[in-house]
């Protein structure tokens, strides 16, 4: 106002430029009742008890500006009447005999008297400054638009390191022995991995039949590295928008170098990274190109460290070959149908709440030979329900025997046989590089060949 004087101009700044200093805002309330200027006084200690709420200096300078006498903080029994206070200074007041501390507020009931001041009507005043107050808690302006660091981060669900372990994996032991081996020990080594320059970052790509537990395998491996665990999907990357599934692929890895050391696991790989050149549509293609950027690290100045990507796809012969060059995606791991122990292991797993009687295992682990795991769910699902609609037709609870599950496996056919028959294919005629080696090796031990 041009009317100020200079030092109110100047208390005016201070106070808009540290808009929490309480003490320097009641200074400034102040001198503004010191000039008559209550309406201003009220509103500066309104703004004060918003940053501290109950500060007793603020509601007593609050009093005084809205014309009211400040409250002893204990009654007296009598009290002659004599003159109240209005907005002079605390001084002009009587001073009480037994206070001995400054007031803090006025009694919440007071008991009316014949020359005592009213009580303070807070309700009033709070209608009277409702437009001066703004709200005591802001939303965090990054998070509540979407535009900063801290909401993007929060796009992408991040869990965290698992209490799985490749000791939970019931048997395949070739697996957790191939994984140890070029995945897991170098990382659970860092004295050996900076001996041989060794660096902190891999991927890693899990191929075979369906239902065999690959993404059961990737979260292991997490939990084994003691990793976050970011599981990432065709729905999660792709967008009608143009660029748009590129920078969500382009957000995912931000997110987990953030969130480092991080497990990324790209289920479905084949359809997040299809052969370009089968790729008629742009931007399919520019989403391949994008993942290749990211997994180089380009993208970022640190690179992938502490990044670890693991893939799963069930026709890895359907996957860009720049996807698994050195450097990127470069080593490959076939997990096969569960082998015995692992099919025993998956029945108990199933079998555990089902009421069960002298069930032989090793008769149901001989006849489901090259069952995947979910066929295995499907058997014991299957034989509880035979066994279920036979309790419900006779009117008395039959347990499931050995023989309701002899008979739900021979009703059912391995899911694995028709991508055998697929794979036979590849692996003979499209084994380019020795790709498919370990795949070979198998269709021959098993005379599929």
């Amino acid at each position: 106002m041009a009317d100020e004087s200079p030092l109110i101009r100047s208390l005016r700044a201070a106070v808009a430029a540290a808009p929490g200093d309480v003490p320097l805002r009641l200074h400034f309330a102040e001198l503004l009742l010191a000039e008559g200027r209550n309406d201003e006084a009220v509103a500066e200690a309104a703004v004060a008890l918003q940053h501290a709420p109950g500060d007793a200096d603020a509601r007593a300078l609050m009093v005084r500006a809205m014309g009211m006498p400040p409250a002893p903080a204990t009654a007296p029994a009598e009290r002659a009447p004599g003159p109240t206070a209005t907005s002079a200074a605390p001084t002009e007041s009587a001073p009480e005999p037994t206070r001995t501390t400054e007031p803090t507020g006025l009694p919440e009931s007071p008991e009316p008297t014949v020359g005592k001041a009213p009580a303070f009507d807070w309700d009033a005043a709070e209608q009277q400054v409702q437009d001066v107050v703004g709200p005591r808690f802001l939303e965090d302006p990054q998070t509540a638009d979407g535009d900063g660091t801290a909401g993007d981060a929060d796009a992408w669900d991040v869990d965290a390191p698992g209490a799985v372990r490749l000791a939970d994996v019931g048997g395949m032991d070739e697996v957790k022995e191939r994984l140890e081996a070029a995945f897991l020990a170098p990382m659970r080594n860092p004295e050996l991995r900076r001996l041989y320059g060794k660096s902190l970052r891999g991927g890693l790509l899990l191929y075979g039949p369906p239902g065999c537990g690959k993404t059961f395998i990737a979260r292991a491996v997490a939990g084994e590295l003691g990793a976050n665990f970011l599981t990432v999907s065709l729905s999660d990357v792709l967008d009608m928008w143009i660029g748009a599934s590129e920078k969500n692929i382009h957000d995912i890895f931000e997110t987990a170098r953030r969130q480092a050391p991080c497990v990324v696991f790209l289920d479905e790989l084949d359809a997040l990274g299809a052969k370009r050149s089968r790729t008629h549509h742009s931007g399919l293609r520019n989403v391949v190109n994008q993942l290749l950027t990211e997994l180089d690290g380009i993208a970022s100045g640190a690179g992938n460290e502490g990044v670890f990507v693991l893939a799963a796809t069930n026709v890895p012969w359907d996957v860009d070959i720049a996807l698994r060059r050195p450097g990127r995606l470069d080593r490959t791991l076939l997990v096969l149908p569960p082998d015995a122990t692992a099919r025993e292991a998956i029945l108990r797993y199933h079998l555990r709440e089902r009421p069960i009687e002298a069930v032989d295992l090793g008769k149901l682990v001989k006849v489901t030979e090259d069952f995947s795991g979910a066929d295995l769910a499907h058997v014991c699902e299957s034989a509880a329900e035979a066994a279920l609609l036979d309790s419900a037709r006779s009117g008395s609870v039959r347990l499931i025997t050995t023989k309701d599950l002899l008979g739900a496996a021979k009703q059912i056919k391995p899911s694995t046989e028709p991508w055998f028959a697929a794979a036979r294919n590849v692996a003979m005629f499209a084994n380019e590089g020795g790709l498919y080696d370990d795949l070979l090796a198998h269709l021959k031990r098993k005379r599929k060949l």
